[in-house]
């Protein structure tokens, strides 16, 4: 039916005029190999280290973050009274004057009063908004900072 050749190899270390051994090759090669399956696993471990390391980062960082802004929120909401309650009383005021003048007189106190409030209020939101970045980015500061110390 068929004819079937089988080609065996010969014990002869060299092949075709090359030096190299046919097998020893391959050998060499699964050395190399092993050797960066061993580095690739070793190198996946730290980055599933870093991995979970930085979700506990940012997890701790977002409830810092969300906690500042609840603050903030608050003190928005406290100051929107504040305001609300100082136009209100100035509505009162100004319906008791009885004549221009003490219009005039009552909307220049409102006014500087006003503006040194919302100049109050600006600085207390500020020191609110900056102590949230600095505590929020806190804890990944120092995470980069162990993280450029640690040898890799």
């Amino acid at each position: 039916m068929s004819d079937v050749q089988t080609n065996e190899v010969s014990d002869n270390p060299k092949a075709g005029g090359f030096s190299l051994p046919l097998f020893a090759l391959p050998q060499a090669f699964q050395g190399i190999a092993e050797q960066n399956a061993t580095r690739a696993r070793e190198q996946f471990e730290k980055v599933k280290e870093a991995s979970e390391e930085i979700s506990v980062l940012l997890k701790e960082a977002y409830a810092v973050n969300a906690k500042g802004a609840a603050d903030y929120a608050a003190k928005v909401i406290d100051i929107s009274h504040s305001n609300a309650s100082s136009a209100l009383a100035f509505i009162s005021e100004l319906a008791g004057t009885r004549s221009l003048s003490e219009v005039i007189q009552l909307s220049a106190d409102h006014g500087r009063k006003n503006f040194e409030a919302t100049t109050a209020q600006n600085k207390e939101l500020w020191e609110i908004a900056k102590k949230v970045a600095t505590e929020t980015s806190e804890p990944i500061k120092k995470s980069f900072a162990k993280a450029l110390k640690t040898p890799s």
